[in-house]
């Protein structure tokens, strides 16, 4: 419809990367912009929407003032009024612009306000809808007057205020982005002759000062939510402040705790309050006059230092780190950087500071990306910067933070590793809210290997959001496939280069032998990621004959497009290759995702975020939440902003998650669940290899394998020699650490599985099943459990209907020749994920293949599986693949579209 409408020639008046942005888009729809009007240059800079305007040759103007004593300056007019502009458009405009400006051009003038008019009129809104704890907020579009913020309406969008927005967090989720579309937006209904003029109510009409430091001191005298919403209104600028200790102290990263805050900190009298402030680990914790508290992240001294305020009573006293060879020339790096930007300083010295020496706000954001150019681990934010002002304690900071933010570095299995132990969030590596954690056990000793972050509510809030920033509004979701394919192509080189670390970390977390992780859990998931970026340029519509084609010119076809943002919750058994095998068709549609590891095995997931950074993945595309399954993934079940979730793990909850898809938001979903899958060994095999194909089908990855034989149906002449080699085989097998290279069998994966593995045992003798070897826990540290042979089990028995998930080969003969009878048992489940059958008679496998009901049938092999070949169950087992084209299917909709011409 736009491309209908007609241009304009327009004059954009304002500054800030939003009038940049608002600019770019107005070229976007072919307007002809006469003239940009902007600020002077400070210290040499251009504003961005100068820059911007200035590459594309377009004039622009940038006056200190219009009006001189309260009158237009005539040469400033005169030059304006040159450009010819029929609609003037103000994005962001800190000047004073005179109404025969306002008023010179055929459409007059629009203006851009961040609040919901003509509440919070002047020019500090957005510190006064958080001041006033509005639960709306949003912006508006309206007609230039001579009042103040007063004219008509043009538009008006609305957002939910969350609790703990501050001023940046609602401008950068909502009031930035929806800003420019909407004033877009704006101008293409004026230009379609469709634009509103909604006279403003004086009802309900406010205006504030604007906000300064001067005024911007807490009063303590009022309840805690009311302290709360006057530090975030007025974070970051100008600044909520109080006397502490003789001083200003500006306060920072408010949020509300609950009524039973930790009475564990050391009191800070504060002057005015209540009560004393309380200094904990987590921050200091302020109580207004209704006793409720709220918890205050980040302070700020007068000469401009900032600290967490959990370290308020211990500055200083940290010991200076030692540097490395390795962190020395680092450093030395920092400081031809820090020379760069301080041009004013002859020679960087330890002692020099960042902000006396000149810099400013937007160096700031040049040191921080300066940083991530040289140590991609590193992801320092802003206020880091502030927290460490001169050379000397920046570089300590991020010598610190190198070491201990994203990794934790040992020696082990020959090498040194660095395992990431926190959430992974938009990018960077981040602690869980409220700072919560819990050890990840290392199977084979007991111990534990580190503390990893516990992901909390709060925290999927804040994945689920950059997630649908990543989609809506970033650079992703506008890549081209093909260079969409060439950042997972870089990612599974990536993962190959660091393919000995990462099967060493899945080994000490699952228990997994690392011959086996680096072979099957890694080898398969470099594979994989390689198979869906060839897919990322190859996915396709198709055109559609419609009956009324003809005579009417009439075309209809379909697109493929990403769902969204989705959830990928994933099981213990192949950390790894489980997260491959969901996220790699996931990202190769173009979604982006937020992934919950199985809070027994987090790290490798947690590597695999960093190997995304370093691959270019921009933020948010990825983000990895270790927690537990009844709180994060319950909640990306129901959040509303998720529009797919693939789970693999039980049918029980399975189930669960599929009632709260569909209660929640009707989200896409896909099911790999459990399995008891038969296997069908018929007297004409192979022999050897059916004993030897057998023995993987239960065995492989100590039995914690989604399609392992559940149960084998042996014909009853071959019977008896089968159990006989198996057992043969299973004696043989070395039970040991897994990252010895001689070992077959290593721990089961964790505690409470190891005791369920024993009761399943002991349920199978009470039963009459007979156990030939095995049944029981290994005597040595760690997880260990027997390779298990149960024979003698009956149909009707618990160990015939349910899983094990572990090392325990469950088998019962059948009747010679009863191929249909066999069957029939085979198929007596609630369960179909796989199946197998050993025979030398081609037309019997046939005729057994088609007959098992199950996603994949193993004829003369078993754990088979491929990148290019579909995954998944029937009945009870799920529904939905994983793996092969189809794949996809699941992570993208069909569009249809009809078009007349």
């Amino acid at each position: 419809l736009y491309l209908l409408i007609s241009t304009m020639k327009i004059a954009v008046i304002g500054q800030s990367l939003f009038g940049q942005e608002v600019y770019k888009e107005l070229k976007n729809d072919g307007h002809t912009i006469v003239g940009v009007f902007t600020i002077p240059d400070k210290d040499g800079k251009a504003d961005p929407l100068a820059t911007e305007a200035e590459k594309d040759a377009v004039p622009v103007f940038k006056f200190p003032r219009w009006r001189l004593k309260g009158k237009s300056i005539p040469e400033v007019v005169d030059q304006y009024k040159a450009v010819g502009a029929e609609l003037n458009v103000l994005p962001f405009c800190s000047q004073f612009i005179p109404m025969d400006v306002i008023d010179h051009p055929k459409h007059g003038s629009i203006i851009y306000h961040p609040s919901l008019l003509p509440r919070h009129r002047g020019a500090s809104a957005i510190n006064w809808t958080l001041i006033h704890g509005d639960k709306k907020g949003g912006f508006t579009v309206f007609w230039a007057d001579d009042g103040l913020d007063t004219g008509p309406i043009l538009l008006q969008r609305e957002c939910d205020v969350e609790p703990d927005d501050t001023v940046n967090s609602i401008y950068k989720r909502f009031l930035f982005p929806e800003g420019v579309k909407g004033t877009v937006e704006a101008v293409r209904m004026i230009a379609a002759g469709t634009a509103l003029k909604i006279i403003q109510p004086e009802e309900g009409a406010t205006y504030e000062c604007i906000q300064k430091k001067d005024n911007a001191k807490i009063d303590w005298n009022q309840p805690a939510e009311a302290i709360h919403n006057w530090i975030r209104g007025n974070d970051k600028v100008p600044g909520a402040w109080a006397e502490v200790d003789g001083q200003k102290l500006t306060f920072y990263g408010s949020t509300l705790v609950d009524n039973n805050p930790s009475t564990k900190g050391q009191p800070l009298e504060i002057p005015g309050a209540g009560r004393p402030g309380l200094v904990t680990k987590a921050g200091l914790v302020l109580f207004g006059n209704d006793d409720k508290a709220l918890l205050v992240r980040n302070l700020q001294f007068e000469d401009g230092k900032m600290i967490s305020a959990g370290q308020y009573f211990s500055m200083g006293s940290s010991a200076a780190v030692e540097l490395t060879e390795e962190e020395k020339a680092f450093a030395v790096q920092m400081k031809a950087v820090w020379k760069s930007i301080l041009t004013n300083v002859e020679q960087v010295e330890d002692s020099t500071d960042f902000f006396k020496s000149g810099a400013a706000s937007m160096d700031v954001v040049r040191l921080v990306e300066e940083v991530k150019l040289r140590a991609s681990d590193l992801q320092l934010q802003n206020e880091d910067v502030y927290m460490a002002t001169t050379f000397q304690e920046f570089i300590q900071m991020c010598v610190r933070k190198l070491r201990e933010i994203s990794n934790i570095q040992t020696n082990v299995n020959n090498m040194t590793i660095r395992m990431p132990h926190q959430l992974f969030i938009n990018g960077e590596y981040v602690d869980a809210e409220g700072g919560k954690t819990y050890k990840t056990i290392n199977p084979t000793d007991g111990e534990p290997i580190c503390d990893v972050s516990l992901a909390q509510i709060s925290d999927v809030e804040k994945a689920v959001s950059a997630a649908k920033e990543a989609f809506d509004e970033g650079e992703w979701g506008k890549m081209n496939p093909r260079d969409r394919g060439r950042l997972m192509y870089r990612l599974a080189d990536l993962m190959e280069q660091h393919q000995e670390e990462l099967a060493t970390i899945e080994s000490i977390d699952s228990g997994a032998v690392y011959t086996l992780a680096l072979k099957t859990h890694v080898g398969m998931s470099i594979q994989t990621f390689r198979y869906f970026a060839g897919w990322c340029d190859k996915i396709q519509g198709c055109t559609i004959p419609i009956n009324q084609a003809r005579p009417n010119r009439n075309i209809t076809f379909t697109k493929k497009e990403p769902v969204g943002v989705c959830a990928i919750v994933i099981p213990w058994n192949y950390p790894l290759m489980m997260l491959a095998w969901k996220t790699a068709a996931c990202l190769a549609a173009g979604n982006t995702v937020v992934l919950k590891p199985a809070q027994v095995t987090p790290l490798t997931a947690l590597k695999f975020a960093e190997l995304t950074v370093r691959a270019g993945f921009p933020k948010g595309v990825v983000n990895i939440l270790p927690g537990s399954g009844f709180l994060v993934g319950q909640r990306l079940s129901d959040h509303p902003d998720i529009r797919k979730l693939g789970f693999t793990g039980s049918t029980e909850i399975g189930k669960q998650i599929m009632k709260s898809c569909a209660v929640s938001n009707v989200k896409k979903v896909s099911l790999e669940l459990g399995g008891k899958s038969p296997l069908i060994i018929f007297s004409d095999c192979d022999l050897d290899k059916a004993v030897r194909m057998g023995m993987s089908s239960v065995f492989f990855n100590k039995g914690e394998n989604c399609i392992a034989a559940g149960r084998l149906f042996v014909e009853e002449s071959l019977h008896d020699t089968f159990v006989q080699r198996v057992v043969e085989e299973v004696k043989k097998m070395r039970i040991g650490d897994p990252l010895d290279r001689s070992t077959d069998h290593g721990p089961q994966n964790h505690k409470a599985h190891m005791d369920k593995l024993v009761e399943y045992a002991n349920t199978g003798v009470k039963e009459g099943a007979k156990l030939i070897c095995g049944g029981k826990q290994v005597g040595r540290p760690g997880f260990f459990f027997e390779p298990t042979v149960f024979t003698n089990v009956q149909d009707n028995m618990f160990i015939a209907k349910e899983e094990s998930f572990g090392p325990i080969m469950i088998i019962s003969k059948f009747k010679n020749g009863d191929v249909d009878g066999v069957l029939k048992r085979a198929n007596d489940t609630e369960f179909g994920l796989a199946s197998g059958v050993f025979t030398r008679d081609i037309s019997k496998a046939l005729y057994v293949s088609e007959k098992l009901k199950a996603g994949t049938v193993f004829v003369n092999t078993y754990n088979k599986t491929d990148v290019a070949a579909p995954f998944g169950g029937f009945k009870q087992s799920g529904f939905g693949k994983d793996l092969g084209q189809e794949a996809l299917n699941e992570y993208l909709c069909t569009k249809a579209v009809t078009i007349e011409y």
